[in-house]
């Protein structure tokens, strides 16, 4: 239950603090270089002429971003030399890793992947993983910049950018390559990354200071108990503090609940992502041209993304967390039955329309909240960690059960695909109320009511 009730003039207000506004920039800064290693670097390629088969080698590149956890405790607990005593813990890491993005994207600018495909190839790993562990000092940045109530605020804006970004990196791009040549779209895109740079300098450090107490005394616990007295390496201390302690953490903090907190963290975006796959083929296996797509699916689209957004991000601080998650899981399940409809009228513009707005808009406040709702369950002595921990696995589910979805489509048709993703969804809602009704019992047993 939120502490204040606030009107709807002052929830508004929230987005013009300096720190909410500045993940706009943030959010663009870690959005822009994505489809640049995806779907722009592999129309580049075919521009050249490289081959399909070896254009689909480079989907492996996207491996670097699921796997961000591995190294994420080295970016929790390591210091970098004048930098972090400069900038401070955070934004020398962002720093680092924008500058190795923009020299990435200079990098493969500079080269003719006719000539030096390897090297490109060497390059898009190179500029994923900047990408990547951007993506984790962000997020660790954006939860301890600003306190609870503030974070539906925070993810709202982050999309925002994020989303102007991928429109940058692939209409933009493709554009520029169209009216110069790739090299010049590539070395425009890296300077773009000194949007994030100059934001990096103009933010200020979170303030580490309790934070550091509490894990000082929470890791000596541990170190000693599972260290002991003996003699041992620094290696073996740094993995028990740097990556057994944040997860250790978790688990003490949350108990066997902690498994409950999981599922649901792997479960509550099922229903998005296993239809998104889909998404496509549908609108073209029903009749819609690939400009009735382009102009609804994507432009139009991309507002009501950033309405929901926002919606979401307002509806945090004016309601707290827990209700509008519920809000979120029912509205993306229940979008799933108007695809079914749509599947059922044919290619009706109107009903697209509504189908994509009302998809749009529930994706919009169902991940601001959830963004808000993970940030909630990490402990900030291990913000990167714990948050790369959440962020990959609410993505893997989706994505193996996803791989599916093509059978389904053959076997019974669009319609029941798409009422089988609605079922999907039920899960997250049910979990969602639950896990509302549990917080709003502990709120009133800690409140003596």
């Amino acid at each position: 239950m939120p502490q204040n009730k606030l009107s709807w003039g002052e929830a508004l207000q929230v987005y013009l603090k300096p720190r909410v506004l500045a993940m706009f920039f943030l959010g663009f800064s870690a959005g822009l270089p994505l489809l640049l290693v995806f779907s722009t670097m592999t129309a580049w390629l075919r521009d050249y002429g490289v081959s399909r088969t070896a254009i689909g080698f480079f989907a492996w590149v996207g491996i670097t971003f699921s796997i961000k956890v591995l190294w994420a405790p080295v970016i929790d607990y390591l210091r970098l030399p004048l930098l972090t005593r400069w900038l401070g813990k955070r934004r020398s890491w962002m720093l680092v890793s924008q500058l190795g993005v923009a020299l990435g994207l200079l990098g493969m600018g500079s080269l003719n992947p006719q000539l030096a495909l390897t090297q490109v190839a060497v390059l898009a790993v190179w500029v994923a993983f900047c990408s990547a562990s951007q993506d984790v000092v962000i997020d660790a940045y954006r939860i301890e910049a600003v306190d609870k109530e503030l974070q539906g605020a925070m993810a709202a804006n982050y999309v925002f950018g994020y989303r102007v970004a991928l429109l940058v990196a692939g209409a933009g791009a493709l554009y520029i390559a169209e009216l110069a040549n790739w090299p010049m779209s590539y070395t425009v895109m890296a300077l773009l990354m000194g949007v994030g740079v100059i934001t990096t300098l103009l933010v200020a450090e979170p303030d580490h200071s309790k934070v550091k107490a509490q894990a000082a005394s929470f890791q000596h616990a541990w170190v000693d108990r599972m260290l002991g007295s003996g003699e041992h390496g620094p290696l073996k201390e740094w993995f028990v503090r740097a990556v057994a302690c944040p997860f250790i953490e978790f688990f003490e903090r949350n108990g066997r609940f902690a498994l409950v907190l999981l599922l649901f963290i792997g479960i509550y975006r099922l229903s998005d992502i296993a239809m998104g796959v889909m998404a496509n083929p549908f609108y073209l296996d029903l009749g819609f041209s690939k400009s009735d797509i382009a102009e609804i699916g994507k432009i139009f689209g991309f507002f009501c993304t950033i309405i929901g957004s926002f919606l979401g991000g307002l509806l945090v601080v004016r309601y707290g967390i827990m209700r509008p998650l519920i809000l979120g899981a029912a509205m993306v399940a229940a979008t799933n039955l108007l695809f079914a409809h749509l599947a059922q009228v044919g290619p009706d513009k109107v009903w697209l329309a509504v189908v994509i707005s009302a998809d749009n808009i529930s994706g919009g406040i169902s991940n601001a909240v959830f963004i808000a709702y993970l940030s909630s369950l990490t402990n900030q002595a291990y913000t990167a960690t714990q948050y790369a921990l959440f962020s990959s696995l609410m993505t893997l589910p989706g994505k193996f059960i996803s791989g599916f979805s093509g059978v389904v489509v053959d076997a019974q048709g669009y319609a029941q695909f798409f009422v089988y993703v609605a079922l999907l969804g039920t899960p997250a809602v049910i979990l969602a109320v639950y896990l509302w009704w549990r917080d709003r019992r502990g709120s009133k047993a800690a409140s003596g009511t």
